[in-house]
């Protein structure tokens, strides 16, 4: 497989080709497919594909061609240039050497144009363009992708920017075929004779109801339009980056305020409230004291305890006071009982 420099070596003798091929083609002010495969046999452009590539080399550069020319089937180009590119692909797809065919890449963003296209062909009924459209699925030779390039994983690639050919861009020039020579002189034509006709009708000819200079007036306002629209495409490329630029660093600049506040948020939000224990370690701010700010620690109390088993037991049992309740449980003996009992067992030890 060829390496990025290959491939840049490859590139421009490639563009270079293709806009010579597209150059002539518009030259004939033409979209017939008869007209452009005369070109095509006249530069011989089949043997594009001849040389010493072999294998995956082949595969790629055929790749290579296929992707390269379909920018010119796309916008901003005009609809001769686009018609044009199409039918470079369809040659380029029929005369490629790799085995089998690599397919035209279409991504989902640009069929939109490419419907949009096939449409105004229809309408405009410029049946050559939409055969080859027709043929060229028939033949499946479209594979339908959701980006233009392949993507590998955690593979850098360089990405390739097609560089715009202002001459067959699609420029909106309705002003200028409005407004041609010819039109103009008949324009001043009519004029005179309008002038004529009402010198001759009216006795007070300073009566004007036309401007005496409305061609020239016209032909200033188309070469102003022109100028405009040139110095409006030469800075359009460079306006657009600076807004790219601006909206870049604006994005990167709330993302970094949204970052900063969001790590405000963590670190307050993790702050928890202090314990019974030890809020008598916090202090407070008196602002009683004539007006300054007085700080004083909080009054130290200690945690009561709850008391303890023999103290409820007790409790329970005593009561509270001086004065106790004496309860006797069922197996216990009085005092008096206790001293009979013992003197009955000396009688016995005595008999004994």
């Amino acid at each position: 497989m060829p390496n990025g420099k290959a491939k840049d070596r490859f590139l421009k003798p490639l563009v270079a080709d293709y806009e010579e091929l597209l150059g002539r083609f518009q030259q004939t002010e033409s979209v017939r497919f008869e007209e452009f495969t005369a070109i095509w046999r006249n530069m011989g452009f089949s043997s594009v594909f001849y040389g010493s590539l072999a294998g995956n080399e082949m595969r790629e550069f055929c790749h290579l061609t296929l992707t390269m020319a379909f920018n010119y089937f796309l916008p901003p180009y005009s609809f001769q240039i686009r018609v044009g590119g199409l039918y470079l692909l369809y040659g380029l797809y029929h005369t490629q050497l790799a085995s089998p065919k690599e397919k035209i890449r279409i991504a989902l963003k640009d069929w939109e144009q490419i419907q949009k296209f096939y449409q105004d062909s229809v309408n405009s009924q410029h049946y050559d363009a939409v055969y080859i459209i027709r043929k060229l699925i028939a033949e499946n030779a479209v594979l339908y992708t959701a980006m233009p390039q392949m993507l590998t994983f955690r593979v850098k690639k360089k990405p390739q920017h097609h560089k715009v050919c202002e001459e067959f861009r699609d420029r909106p020039e309705r002003v200028k075929d409005l407004i041609s020579t010819d039109m103009l002189q008949e324009v001043a034509n009519i004029q005179g004779h309008h002038e004529r006709l009402k010198a001759s009708v009216l006795e007070r000819s300073s009566i004007a109801v036309t401007q005496q200079d409305l061609p020239a007036r016209l032909h200033s306002c188309v070469l102003e339009f022109l100028h405009w629209q040139d110095r409006h495409e030469n800075h359009g490329d460079a306006d657009h980056l600076v807004y790219a630029e601006e909206k870049a660093q604006q994005v990167e600049s709330s993302n970094r305020a949204q970052l900063l506040a969001s790590i405000k948020t963590k670190s307050y939000g993790c702050l928890a409230e202090a314990s019974r224990s030890r809020r008598h370690r916090q202090v407070e701010m008196d602002t009683s004291i004539s007006g300054t700010g007085y700080i004083k620690q909080a009054p130290k109390y200690h945690k009561s305890r709850a008391p303890s088993l023999k103290a409820r037991t007790n409790k329970n049992l005593c009561g509270e006071g001086d004065e106790q309740k004496i309860q006797y449980w069922l197996l216990s003996a009085a005092e008096e009982d206790k001293t009979a009992l013992k003197r009955q067992k000396r009688k016995h030890s005595f008999r004994w």
